[in-house]
């Protein structure tokens, strides 16, 4: 990839550096500890270097209040899966999220049918007062699990704060898994209670899910409840669901409830239970910590995001990927949320624009493969959209292209901080994200996240700037979840992140987290892709990032996707491209497309076979699935269909006569 350009595309006003939360809190730490940190790069090293004082410092200037205090920071383990953060402590999650009870505005809905919907927080404290009564009343308890298969709607916040007050554990997924998918992943945690919706609307269309949940609880024996949300009819026919009933009829004998009692717990009780894709085998039941996820989503969204009271934060997701957990956290920074349920493009590219002016949308959050697919659609939203209240966007998801941003600011807003994040699942949270006081440069994420030693490892397990290797984490760090499911001494949990690298920079050990990154001389990062689809043509390491950003600058491919084939005892680069309507891939157009890599790489990404494919395999969260399409090209049965969203896009990748030896 050539070199990062030194030329900002935005720099922050001194008016927006100084109002900004994170400046702030560099003030405070400096007026406390009689430090002089005038930098965010110092700020970072100190927080890294001195965990013991950070964490308990960004608790207090966050807002996180203990029932009961703590006996210390960090009590180190045998192992860093091991430890505990903030022993002794207890507090509870919901509180911190519905600690205001007044009319100002909690959450904006929208469906994409046109429904739409209003909470104050005074109405959100309420209904999670009723479903935690109802839920108590179930018997549920601390520890129980309750899970989703839900739209992102209000309701699936209120339960999960209703299940969090409690002190009970929170799973969801979204209604377009498949059985098999919500089987794998539930039928493993046991949940007492399914909360779900009798269908959804997507792409104009309305999609039922009572024959889904119908699978699911005849399966999953443990549920003692299912609770049907009225979602895309009025009164939804429950008559072949097992010990059933309507939202409405679960909540209403409990609507004079007036007090939440919460529950506190322990500062690494479980709190959600989230689950790895599952694209090579069984999804792992990732198991994340009440207090650590709490810590680490303010830290991201007040001091790296700069949410503050008044905003709306907007994050394009489903209840079955980690930023809607993430999304979630912002109601306790006195922002508000607004959800959309639907297709982002339905019933047309301008929808979520539409979104951000109707509701005057703050924090605006989706992925960049959104952002490409607007900027290939011919999108011009500056031109017809105010846009005035945007301040920040967020993507994530997959890496985001150069072009990409160059595109926002040209054609969506030129005074917007655009904040590039990474993190996942594995820690619900980010190792690289935005930062309001920083300049964004094209193609790089801003900083590293504050309190996390995070740093590119070549191949030796040293760390290296200006260069593509393992993206790495010193530990421990709170944000690790707290251990996996039915993974009682942790060996599915080390062998996922600590078995690659040992005995090197950091004694506590090293999270390897599976991305190929670089640290620039700005001290951001480049995100090249997954390691594991990191391609190996003649022994040289190329990410398909690379490959990506040249090949779908050409307006006649829509996506692509590249992987490695064995091939005479070496590896050579097979690319898949989706072409534009009325585009045929000829001879012509792959030897542009070869041209096009050449001329900006080198000849090591140059693809050795071109074809073209009707469509791309997804998983649920939208990303494209190297390994799966890798196997499938190679003879191999992709494990878990039900883990992708078009499952029937492999076919396409089978028995292709120019790939056969």
């Amino acid at each position: 990839m050539p070199t990062t350009p030194n030329q900002p595309l935005w720099q922050p006003s001194p008016e927006r550096i100084s109002q900004a939360t994170i400046t702030a809190f560099r003030h405070w730490l400096n007026q406390r500890h009689g430090m002089s940190l005038d930098s965010y790069q110092q700020l970072h090293q100190w927080s890294v270097e001195q965990p013991q004082a950070f964490w308990p410092e960004a608790a207090e200037f966050l807002g996180v209040h203990f029932d009961k205090p703590a006996s210390g920071v960090l009590k180190k383990g045998a192992h860093a899966v091991e430890s505990q953060w903030f022993p002794g402590a207890t507090l509870n999650f919901a509180r911190h999220l519905l600690h205001k009870r007044d009319d100002s505005l909690a959450i904006a809905f929208e469906k994409e049918n046109g429904d739409t919907a209003t909470l104050t927080r005074r109405e959100l404290y309420q209904a999670v007062a009723a479903t935690a009564c109802a839920l108590r009343q179930l018997g549920i308890r601390k520890g129980d699990r309750v899970a989703a298969f839900m739209p992102n709607c209000p309701e699936t916040l209120i339960a999960m704060l209703a299940t969090a007050s409690i002190g009970a554990i929170w799973s969801s997924t979204s209604p377009d898994f498949g059985i098999q998918g919500v089987l794998d992943r539930f039928g493993q945690i046991e949940p007492k209670v399914l909360f779900t919706a009798d269908g959804y609307f997507y792409n104009g269309k309305r999609h039922d899910s009572l024959g889904k949940v119908k699978a699911i609880t005849d399966t999953i024996e443990s549920i003692e409840k299912t609770v049907v949300v009225p979602f895309s009819q009025p009164e939804p026919d429950l008559h072949t669901l097992r010990e059933s009933e309507g939202w409405p009829e679960f909540i209403e004998p409990h609507k004079t409830e007036e007090d939440i009692d919460f529950t506190p717990v322990g500062f690494d009780h479980p709190l959600y239970i989230l689950y790895s894709s599952g694209t090579t085998g069984k999804p792992k039941c990732i198991v994340h910590g009440t207090g650590r996820i709490l810590l680490q989503h303010l830290k991201e969204l007040k001091l790296h995001t700069d949410l503050q009271a008044g905003d709306k934060l907007f994050y394009y997701t489903t209840c079955g990927w980690m930023m809607w957990n993430w999304m979630a956290s912002a109601l306790a920074t006195d922002a508000s949320l607004v959800l959309y349920d639907g297709s982002p493009f339905y019933p047309d590219g301008q929808r979520l624009f539409d979104l951000i002016d109707r509701h005057q949308i703050t924090h605006f959050g989706t992925s960049a493969k959104w952002i490409q697919a607007v900027e290939k659609a011919g999108l011009r939203p500056a031109d017809n959209h105010s846009l005035q209240s945007l301040k920040t966007i967020l993507s994530t998801g997959s890496p985001l292209m150069p072009e990409n941003f160059e595109f926002v600011y040209r054609h969506v807003k030129a005074d917007v901080c655009l904040s590039s994040i990474s993190g996942g699942t594995d820690i619900c949270s980010c190792f690289a994200l935005g930062n309001p006081t920083l300049p964004v440069y094209a193609g790089e994420l801003q900083c590293k996240g504050l309190g996390l030693d995070v740093k590119v490892l070549d191949e030796t397990g040293q760390s290296v700037t200006g260069q593509p290797g393992e993206l790495a984490c010193g530990v421990p760090f709170p944000a690790m979840p707290v251990f996996f499911w039915n993974d009682p001494e942790h060996r599915r949990y080390k062998k996922a992140y600590f078995d690659r690298f040992q005995d090197t920079w950091a004694p506590d050990g090293i999270w390897c987290h599976g991305d190929r990154a670089e640290i620039t001389a700005h001290d951001g990062l480049i995100i090249y892709g997954r390691s594991d689809a990191t391609l190996n043509p003649g022994g040289v390491r190329i990410g398909t990032a690379e490959i990506y950003r040249q090949v779908e600058k050409l307006p006649e491919i829509i996506e692509s996707i590249a992987v490695g084939q064995h091939w005479q005892g070496d590896e050579r680069v097979v690319l898949f491209v989706v072409t534009a309507e009325g585009v045929e891939l000829d001879d012509a157009l792959r030897d542009r497309i070869r041209r096009q890599i050449r001329q900006n790489t080198t000849p090591r990404h140059v693809p050795a076979v071109i074809l073209d494919v009707p469509a791309i395999p997804r998983t649920i969260s939208g990303k494209i699935v190297e390994l799966a399409v890798r196997d499938t090209i190679h003879g191999k049965a992709v494990e878990n269909l039900d883990a992708l969203a078009n499952p029937e896009a492999l076919e396409h990748f089978k028995n292709r006569p120019e790939l056969a030896p």
